[in-house]
């Protein structure tokens, strides 16, 4: 199993801090949630049926024509490359989007396709290819947030689709970024787009997640995931999240504000970062050194290592964790 942010377990094992002692920053999850209202006491006691109750408030939400509620994106990011290997009898040539969210390559790999990570800038070039069969790539990008305008989305999507392909669109982190987002242009053949309410909404452990694709794609993903895979419980928040347009408006304002102050933190103490109003990311030359620094002073970041290494790092719930994240950094910056 891939290693990802939100392992504080992890962090308190090996550092010997006790889970409540750490500022947790390492997931770009929206660390004021969605207040979760209580559920009828049919959820816990009904089977859950698919609610079309959720498909409509995901609709209306997201712009979509058609969606199909998962348990969280990854089940869908799982199962696509099952249900590809299905369809063609064969491995597909797949490229993804570099560098990205590491169960993406994982799962087509795992599922014996032939994957190619390129960099953002050369997936123009890796689309003309005859052979490239599936593109992957997430928008805004996880971790970098970089961007790329729907208008080039839509038209990878056309030319795969032209030779039976797909284009898998992953927005998790596309809420405070609606305009870059081509869940209304789903019903167009090959285009996939998967979605969460896991990081702007903050409901990550709530495991519920969308895919916008044609019917007939979205009756065969059902189909291969089986039934009642959204618990009732998830259906009934699912629902009042989506439909609370007063929190969703208050909640962007709020993120953009703080994703700013994360950007000018960081360069107050020498570091360049770009990202989401959710997260911040930078190729850290020593990101292991950086890691250790901030794990020291109990602050959890998001390391990764491979290529030349970089650093995510998520916003502080509360005024005394932006102190705290203040006072880390200055360590970090004396030292250097």
């Amino acid at each position: 199993m891939l290693e990802h942010g939100g392992n504080l377990n992890d962090a308190a094992r090996h550092y010997g801090r006790p889970r409540a002692q750490w500022l947790d920053v390492s997931t770009g999850i929206n660390p004021q949630p969605y207040p979760v209202p209580a559920q009828l006491a049919d959820a816990w006691h009904r089977l859950p049926e698919p609610s079309a109750a959720l498909e409509q408030a995901a609709c209306d939400y997201y712009g979509a024509p058609r969606l199909l509620a998962v348990a969280g994106t990854q089940a869908a990011i799982q199962a696509l490359p099952q249900l590809r290997l299905r369809r063609d009898g064969r491995p597909a040539q797949v490229v993804v989007a570099a560098p990205i969210y590491a169960e993406h390559a994982h799962c087509w790999r795992r599922c014996g396709h032939e994957v190619s990570e390129v960099p953002y800038e050369a997936l123009d070039q890796a689309v003309q290819s005859p052979s490239c069969q599936v593109l992957v790539l997430c928008n805004p990008n996880n971790p970098t947030g970089a961007l790329v305008e729907p208008e080039r989305l839509l038209h990878w999507a056309a030319q795969l689709a032209e030779r039976g392909g797909w284009l898998v669109v992953d927005e998790a982190f596309g809420d405070t970024l609606t305009h870059y987002s081509v869940a209304a242009h789903t019903s167009q053949a090959g285009l996939i787009v998967l979605r969460s309410v896991g990081k702007f909404f903050g409901l990550a452990g709530l495991r519920l997640g969308f895919v916008a694709a044609a019917p007939e794609l979205l009756a065969e993903l059902a189909d291969w995931l089986g039934p009642w895979t959204i618990s009732g419980p998830a259906q009934q928040i699912g629902c009042a999240a989506l439909r609370d347009r007063d929190w969703q408006a208050q909640t962007r304002q709020r993120l953009q504000v703080q994703g700013q102050r994360l950007q000018q933190l960081l360069a107050r103490h020498g570091i360049a970062a770009q990202g989401t109003a959710l997260f911040q990311w930078w190729p850290e030359p020593q990101a292991q050194a950086f890691h250790a620094c901030m794990a020291e002073a109990g602050v959890w970041v998001r390391l990764f290592t491979r290529g030349a290494g970089g650093i995510r790092i998520g916003l502080p719930p509360d005024e005394a964790g932006w102190q705290r994240l203040h006072e880390a950094l200055t360590t970090w910056s004396q030292r250097g």
